[in-house]
């Protein structure tokens, strides 16, 4: 029961087919790889947009009358 033999995969493999058909397979493989391709584009996108910002454009300033509440977790032994 931990193993697939051969016999499992080409089952496998022969369902896929009878479900996907023959050329649907690569058609959905260069829609999978476009999908990389434009997510690696608007993560190097999102870095140049960045690099163009002041650093400190994400910190969040309070007010001098506005108080900050913090959790404190505690732990039980």
């Amino acid at each position: 029961m931990g193993s697939f033999s051969i016999w499992h995969w080409l089952i496998v493999l022969v369902v896929v087919l009878l479900l996907f058909g023959r050329g649907k397979i690569p058609e959905l493989m260069g829609d999978m790889a476009k999908g990389i391709k434009s997510f690696k584009k608007g993560m190097s996108d999102e870095d140049d947009d960045e690099s163009a910002k002041p650093t400190d454009a994400r910190t969040v300033e309070h007010r001098a009358d506005e108080t900050v509440q913090t959790k404190e977790k505690t732990s039980k032994s």
